[in-house]
C-alpha cells in the first residue's frame, strides 16, 4: 500500500531555496494572472447560482452532499479571488447574482443528473486550473490555482465514487494486456475509412468515451434549458446545439459499438417536463457558450492522440460546428449587453 510519505514529490526532488520570492504579492497582476483569475471568477460565479437551485430539489443524501461541496468550493474560490482583486485595485466583475436564478422554481432535473453535471463542470474547471499553474509567475496566485486544482481533484474523486457506488455509470471497456512491445510498421495504422482498418487503441477509446460522457451531460442540460428559455433567438440556438450534439454523440458511440464496446448512456430521461424557468436567459446562454468553448480544448486534446483518420475527421467537423455555435452565442450576448469583457491590452491607436 502506498503511503502519503511515498507520494510526497519532495521525496523525489531536491528542494530549491531562495532568499526572496521571484515574484511575490508585491508585484502587480500580470496579463496571465488577470485573465485566469477573471475567467475563474466568472465560471464560479455562475456555478453558485446553478448549484443553489439544484440544492432546492435534491433528496438523495450523498448527491446532496456533493452539491453542497461543489457550492462550498465555488464560494471559497470566489472569496479568495475577490481578495486578490481588492488588494490590486482590480474591478470585481458583475458575474452572476441572485437575479439570475429563481430558487422557488419547480424541479427541472432528477437527482441523478446533478452527479453527472458536477463531473461535467468539475472537469471543465480542472482544465482551466491545470493550464493556469505553469503560466502564473506570481507565487501567491500560482499557489491559489494549485489549491483549486487539488480541491477539484479530490471533489472529482468523490463524484466518481458516488457514481460508481450508486451504479449510475458503467465501467470503461477492457482491452487485452499487451504480450510484448508492438511497433507500428504499416501506414494502414492511420487509415479509418477503407481497406485495412486497425482496432481502436487505448487513447482513442479514452477520448471517445470522455467526449460521449461530456456530451450526453451537455445534451440533457441543454434539453432542460431549451424547455424553459424565453428568448426565441436563444431558443433557436439551443435547438441547433441539441441537434449537433446528438449527432456527434451517435457518431462517437458508433465507433465504440462497431468494436463491441459499451459506451456512456444518454441522460435525457433525467430532465423533467417543467417549462417554468429557474434560470435567466443570460446565465443559460453564457453557460452553454462557455461550456461549448471548453469543448474546443477537449476535442483539441482528442485530436492530438488520435491516429485514425476517420475519428480525426469526426472531431474536426465537431470543432467547426462548435466554433460557429460559440460565435453566434457570443453575438447574442453582445447584442443583449450581457457580455463582460475580460481584461485587455492597451488601445494604442
Amino acid at each position: 500500500m502506498t503511503t502519503d510519505k511515498e507520494l510526497n514529490p519532495m521525496n523525489v526532488m531536491k528542494p530549491l531555496k531562495f532568499s526572496s520570492k521571484a515574484m511575490d504579492e508585491s508585484h502587480p497582476l500580470s496579463t496571465f494572472e488577470m485573465g485566469k483569475l477573471w475567467t475563474t471568477y466568472m465560471g464560479n460565479s455562475m456555478s453558485i447560482q446553478i448549484l443553489s437551485y439544484f440544492l432546492q430539489h435534491c433528496e438523495d443524501e450523498e448527491i446532496r452532499t456533493l452539491l453542497e461541496n461543489g457550492l462550498a468550493l465555488s464560494k471559497d474560490f470566489i472569496y479568495r479571488i475577490e481578495g486578490f482583486f481588492k488588494k490590486d485595485n482590480f474591478p470585481i466583475p458583475i458575474g452572476f447574482t441572485k437575479d439570475d436564478v429563481n430558487l422557488g422554481a419547480p424541479r427541472l432535473y432528477a437527482d441523478e443528473f446533478y452527479a453527472h453535471y458536477l463531473k461535467y463542470a468539475a472537469k471543465a474547471g480542472m482544465s482551466l486550473y491545470a493550464v493556469a499553474v505553469p503560466l502564473i509567475l506570481r507565487e501567491d496566485i500560482r499557489e491559489f490555482f494549485i489549491y483549486c486544482n487539488e480541491c477539484t481533484t479530490v471533489f472529482l474523486g468523490q463524484i466518481n465514487n458516488v457514481l460508481m457506488e450508486k451504479k449510475l455509470i458503467i465501467q470503461p471497456p477492457f482491452i487485452p494486456t499487451p504480450e510484448g512491445i508492438d511497433k507500428v510498421d504499416k501506414q494502414s495504422y492511420l487509415k479509418g475509412f477503407i481497406g485495412e482498418v486497425r482496432p481502436l487503441q487505448a487513447l482513442e477509446i479514452i477520448h471517445l468515451w470522455d467526449n460521449i460522457e461530456n456530451n450526453t451531460t451537455s445534451l440533457a442540460l441543454l434539453l432542460g434549458f431549451y424547455q424553459i428559455v424565453q428568448d426565441e433567438k436563444i431558443k433557436a440556438l439551443f435547438k441547433r446545439g441539441l441537434t449537433m450534439t446528438e449527432k456527434a454523440v451517435k457518431q462517437y458511440k458508433e465507433k465504440l459499438h462497431i468494436e463491441h464496446m459499451q459506451s456512456p448512456s444518454y441522460l435525457d430521461h433525467l430532465v423533467t417536463t417543467s417549462t417554468f424557468p429557474p434560470f435567466s436567459d443570460k446565465i443559460m446562454l453564457f453557460h452553454k457558450v462557455d461550456m461549448f468553448a471548453m469543448k474546443i480544448r477537449s476535442f483539441g486534446n482528442s485530436l492530438a492522440v488520435t491516429a485514425r483518420r476517420d475519428i480525426d475527421m469526426l472531431y474536426i467537423r465537431t470543432l467547426i460546428n462548435i466554433g460557429l455555435f460559440v460565435e453566434d452565442g457570443m453575438n447574442i450576448l453582445i447584442d443583449k449587453g450581457w457580455l463582460e469583457s475580460p481584461p485587455k491590452a492597451y488601445e494604442r491607436e
